[in-house]
């Protein structure tokens, strides 16, 4: 049963995997897991320690292939055995038609989808945190070795390792393990492997928390950012979302019989709910709520909701047929929202589209040309694309991001810049490329090394003739008058 949804999401996750162009963060994961593992370790010291462990994982899959499809296989690979753990999961809480819908509707969620095809961690994370509960419903039995619950802990520790809010999923489990009522000696092993779980987590947390200013963009958590995160885990289809949460709420008013010592409620529902609540009741005082933070909770949905499934159908004596309809009714899910699985595989899906810009450069720039970046970070263009920069003159760049240990490099300060500048040949032509999300906005102005930039080509007698935009970003010629 587990082999179907996950030959479904592998499908789903390999269907446009190519967008064509990198989004921001995954140019970051792009650009960082190709650098030396020294100059990993360099970065990590001053930002992006929370992803550490995911860059050194991605190192040697860049160095086998560096395209856009290799910085994504992984995830695919990830979503893929998530579906199948659910899958796993709900055939042994309950029966095997019932861990094959969870499994399916989980494969067919478009937020899913969303994560499966970004080069980044969270797929890996969901997958650890299936596999966290899979090894948690397995330790729990009578008498179980302490060998599963060193590799509960294990699988739970990297998982975090690769995303710390995973260690959410520790509370999710200490509510599954107190609604099932387990005897003390369980309680007690568990806790023994959670604390070896803290004791792994806690360098990662005090490096991260000093470089607390990279999520600071982050706003507080409202309403609408909890209506958000449930469309995204039960649907966002409206019709698929009400059809999800009646099902849920059948599961919890009718439960299935228990088959094991954890009940299938006291396993999903904790699972999607715990960690959302906990890191929202968090954001209202550091703000840190975001979706793909919490992908790894998303299973508990698609468990409750076959369960209600199962309660609905189950008494029917057609075993097969009733097992078909579920299949049936997860197939027009699907269909229902296949314009947001489309949407997810456009080159905008995900914000910004790096290549866009990098091919306007290597269409209008030339050989010795000059480019300038606004802000600093507009420079994860030419990280992520660098054969559209190769013969331009970086104007602001002082020290490379592998050399100085950052994302974008350290760039030189206003009198070195107009000093630079103010060398450059008469016809020197010099591009200027821009992030337009930012430029021009209040937090532009406040900064003052990007004004300063700015400044210097006004006063250095420097005009716009041309400008090209694209989608989040623009390029432009300047001349001097």
């Amino acid at each position: 049963m587990a082999a179907v949804p996950a030959g479904v999401m592998l499908l789903l996750g390999l269907w446009g995997l190519d967008r064509g162009t990198m989004w921001r963060d995954e140019g970051a994961t792009f650009q960082v897991a190709r650098r030396s593992l020294p100059e990993i370790g360099h970065l990590l010291g001053s930002i992006d320690a929370v992803h550490g462990l995911y860059y050194l994982l991605m190192h040697p899959v860049l160095a086998l292939r560096a395209d856009e499809t290799a910085l994504r296989l992984p995830s695919v690979a990830a979503a893929a055995a998530t579906a199948a753990l659910v899958a796993v999961i709900g055939s042994r809480l309950a029966r095997p038609r019932v861990g094959l819908w969870a499994g399916l509707l989980y494969a067919v969620t478009p937020f899913v989808s969303h994560y499966a095809q970004e080069g980044r961690s969270y797929a890996l994370v969901a997958a650890g945190a299936a596999l966290a509960t899979w090894l948690l419903i397995r330790a729990a039995e009578n008498d179980s070795p302490y060998g599963r619950w060193a590799a509960y802990a294990a699988v739970v520790a990297v998982t975090a390792l690769l995303h710390e809010f995973a260690v959410l999923l520790l509370a999710a489990h200490a509510v599954t393990l107190l609604a099932s009522r387990v005897p003390w000696r369980v309680l007690g092993r568990w806790g023994c492997a959670a604390a070896g779980v803290c004791v792994v987590l806690a360098p990662l947390v005090v490096v991260s928390r000093r470089q607390g200013e990279q999520v600071s963009w982050i706003r507080t958590p409202g309403y609408e950012q909890a209506e958000a995160l449930l469309y995204a885990f039960a649907g966002p289809g409206e019709a698929v979302v009400t059809v999800t949460v009646l099902l849920a709420v059948v599961a919890l008013l009718v439960p299935l019989p228990r088959t094991e010592r954890l009940g299938l409620n006291a396993v999903a529902l904790p699972l999607a709910v715990v960690p959302p609540v906990l890191l929202y009741a968090a954001s209202q005082r550091q703000p840190l709520f975001l979706d793909r933070y919490l992908l790894f909770s998303l299973a508990g949905v698609p468990l409750l909701a076959a369960a209600g499934a199962e309660r609905l159908l189950g008494f029917l004596p057609w075993r097969r047929v009733v097992t078909a309809a579920g299949v049936t009714a997860v197939a027009v899910a699907f269909v229902t929202q296949l314009p947001f699985h489309e949407r997810e595989r456009l080159p905008a899906g995900r914000g910004d589209e790096l290549a866009r810009v990098a091919a306007v450069v290597g269409r209008v720039a030339q050989h010795g040309d000059a480019v300038l970046f606004l802000p600093l970070h507009e420079r994860r263009t030419a990280l992520a694309y660098p054969r559209d920069f190769s013969g331009l003159r970086d104007l602001t760049l002082g020290q490379s991001p592998a050399a100085s240990g950052t994302l974008f490099g350290e760039e030189v300060g206003a009198e070195e810049l107009a000093a630079r500048m103010r060398r450059l040949p008469a016809r020197q032509r010099v591009w200027v490329v821009a992030d337009t999300t930012t430029v021009g906005t209040p937090w532009f102005r406040a900064q003052r090394a990007e004004a300063a930039k700015v400044r210097v080509l006004r006063d250095g007698g420097w005009r716009e003739e041309s400008v090209v935009f694209v989608r989040g970003g623009a390029v432009s010629l300047y001349v001097r008058r």
